[in-house]
């Protein structure tokens, strides 16, 4: 039973996805309001690029820090 089910997923993994995230934002919509779904959405993009930036080079909050703020006072 479970095998059938993991296989139905896994061939329509992306449409399954899709429903779900649609589902929740359609929900967030309803419970939260537009605006603080909308703020919401753009927390979580940042939230995303920073994570892939951090993933990609382990010293991006250093050298953002240091374009921010002045070398080597966050130490």
């Amino acid at each position: 039973m479970f095998k059938r089910i993991y296989k139905f997923y896994r061939r329509n993994f992306h449409s399954i996805n899709g429903t779900i995230i649609g589902l929740l934002i359609g929900l967030s919509f309803v419970f939260l309001g537009i605006f603080r779904t909308l703020f919401l959405i753009f927390c979580m993009l940042v939230g995303n690029y920073v994570g892939k930036k951090i993933q990609k080079d382990k010293d991006f909050i250093k050298n953002l820090l240091d374009k921010i703020l002045p070398p080597g006072s966050y130490r």
